[in-house]
């Protein structure tokens, strides 16, 4: 009965968003040419082999779970492994980072949909990457036998309290899990809390601090001697990266650009700006250039060395600029959205400045203010202090030399999260049924 009134409820929703959908499929190109695999036809060979189905929502998830995947590869080496997306932006990054992996789009959560992609997929197993709950998928999973772990798993507060509202739509849904593998002992304690059997919840570390640099840097360089001839990079001007912005945060940026510009040591300090969504980059520069500053864009980089903003207007190529930046102020922290990931500009000893709102991030963030490997600014902090945070390290090069590497050995320290998540799901689908 729950589930009835769930499915009639998404059901529902889509029908009043419709319209939604289609103006951003219209203006923005999304959803075009991916709707038939979102209801459940997607497109993937036949095959007799077990298979392992890893669910990664988005770019982030996309980028959290890839050392996993690719050790999935090696350790299920006689198995058919499948990456599914929710988002294009995700689509795009599985598909270039795990291009001999078949990649496609997760269902819409409605039971004639999840089944017809299950037929057709065929799963032995599923890994859902940060928590993803959807109730009829996972029941249509446990009616096939096949076993789901939560993989990476956390619990933001916001997302914690929203779940709590929704605990009568959880009653048994969480049953349909095999394992929780999460990310820390306070992510393990709150999916308790929301009714997951304690024996199936693991702490097994975060699946980030195992980002393979080696790896990174074999399919970086030829993106990052792209984008340094685009941009003129590197050069003696100090370079602040701003990645993964959100709305709100270039006006902030631009205002704390125009103050570190006032200390006559740093007049020249540019802003390399890459936005978190491809929708915001045409707002982003309007935004930028309101504020008096010439913007020049990664597509159209003309005249970049008299630019006092670079934006980078495409996708998979922000990490490869942290190696050029004096200092990182990673976005969606400024303002609520949660934060984003650390650890890339970490990776390469830089210096990283982010907002209060790091709740997405909230273990690792709390792992690095410990060891005071990054600086945090204060509930309510304007682009004033924006600017004094930034203007400090940059000011103070040995330093922001120290914190970057503290940085980096944070992130060392914190290895193995994928060998311990393997030997989980190894045991998983080698349980006896």
């Amino acid at each position: 009965m729950v589930r009835a009134l769930y499915s009639a409820a998404l059901v529902a929703g889509l029908v009043i968003l419709a319209p939604v959908f289609a103006i951003r499929a219209l203006r923005h190109r999304k959803y075009i040419g991916s709707l038939r695999e979102r209801l459940g036809h997607v497109r993937v060979e036949a095959s007799d082999r077990r298979t392992l189905w890893i669910h990664a929502v988005s770019v982030g998830e996309t980028l959290a779970v890839e050392p996993l995947v690719r050790a999935a590869v090696e350790c299920f080496s006689d198995w058919r492994i499948v990456v599914s997306t929710t988002t294009s932006t995700g689509q795009r990054v599985a598909r270039e980072r795990f291009p001999e992996l078949e990649v496609l789009y997760f269902p819409l959560d409605l039971p004639y949909v999840v089944g017809r992609a299950l037929d057709r997929v065929r799963p032995t197993a599923v890994c859902l990457v940060e928590t993803e709950i959807w109730p009829n998928f996972l029941a249509a999973c446990r009616r096939r036998g096949i076993r789901v772990a939560v993989v990476n798993g956390r619990l933001s507060d916001r997302s914690f309290r929203g779940y709590r509202r929704a605990r009568g739509l959880l009653h048994g849904v969480l049953d349909d899990v095999a394992a929780f593998l999460m990310q820390s002992e306070g992510d393990a304690d709150r999916i308790r809390r929301l009714g997951a059997p304690a024996d199936r919840v693991v702490v097994t570390g975060n699946l980030k601090y195992d980002v393979d640099r080696d790896g990174l840097e074999a399919r970086l360089a030829d993106r990052r001697a792209e984008v340094a001839h685009a941009f003129g990079l590197p050069d003696e001007r100090p370079l602040v990266v701003a990645g993964s912005t959100a709305a709100g945060e270039e006006a902030a940026l631009a205002t704390a650009l125009l103050r570190i510009r006032a200390n006559a040591q740093l007049v020249g300090t540019r802003l390399l700006v890459a936005p978190r969504h491809p929708e915001r980059f045409d707002e982003a520069e309007k935004v930028l250039s309101a504020a008096g500053l010439n913007v020049v864009r990664r597509t159209r980089s003309e005249g970049a060395a008299d630019a006092d903003v670079l934006l980078l207007d495409s996708i998979g190529e922000l990490a490869s600029v942290y190696e050029f930046a004096d200092v990182v102020f990673v976005g969606g922290s400024l303002v609520p959205k949660g934060g984003h990931n650390i650890l890339e500009p970490a990776l390469y000893g830089r210096p990283v400045v982010v907002g209060p709102h790091t709740e997405n991030f909230r273990q690792i963030v709390a792992d690095f203010v410990a060891a005071g490997a990054v600086v945090q600014l204060p509930t309510g902090a304007s682009a004033t202090e924006l600017a004094n945070a930034l203007s400090a390290l940059l000011s103070n090069r040995s330093e922001a030399r120290r914190i970057g590497a503290r940085g980096a050995a944070v992130l060392e320290s914190n290895r193995g999260a994928t060998s311990r998540t393997l030997e989980r799901l190894r045991a998983l689908v080698e349980r006896p049924s």
